[in-house]
């Protein structure tokens, strides 16, 4: 592939990868702070209100931090402490008896895995072209 396209298609795949996590933290999370807050609770998540308040940070900084390609590295390793915690409280299918409930949070659970998968992938590979990172990394060469 030559490093035109590739750099376009990384920049495409940073995009779709990070709409997930920045919609979840500005469509849901933020204006519907308090109601989050009590739902993790009811979950049993400690200081959901700090909790949610960091997941909002983490959310946010990851997924800009992914969609412009600076810090890409850390923005995914931010992404993947929000995606091991919230799989664990929310998508503990092991816990559940209901068969169509526990298939559901399955279905969620390995989402979340391959997300995970995702993160790791870019901690190890970095951003690719057409990214703020490269742009550094290139200058310096």
């Amino acid at each position: 592939m030559n490093k035109t396209l590739q750099g376009i298609a990384s920049l495409l795949g940073r995009i779709m990868i990070s709409t997930i996590f920045l919609m979840s933290a500005v469509g849901n999370k933020i204006p519907n702070f308090n109601n989050v807050a009590g739902y993790m609770e009811s979950e049993g998540v400690p200081i959901p209100q700090v909790m949610l308040a960091g997941a909002i940070l983490f959310l946010s900084a990851g997924s800009l931090s992914l969609i412009v390609g600076f810090k890409a590295r850390c923005g995914a390793s931010l992404l993947l402490v929000f995606l091991v915690l919230a799989t664990y409280f929310f998508h503990d299918f092991w816990t559940i008896e209901e068969a169509a409930a526990k298939q559901q949070q399955m279905i969620q659970f390995m989402k979340n895995l391959a997300l995970m998968g995702t993160m790791v992938f870019i901690i190890a590979n970095g951003p690719g072209p057409m990214s703020l990172d490269n742009r550094q990394t290139n200058k310096g060469s």
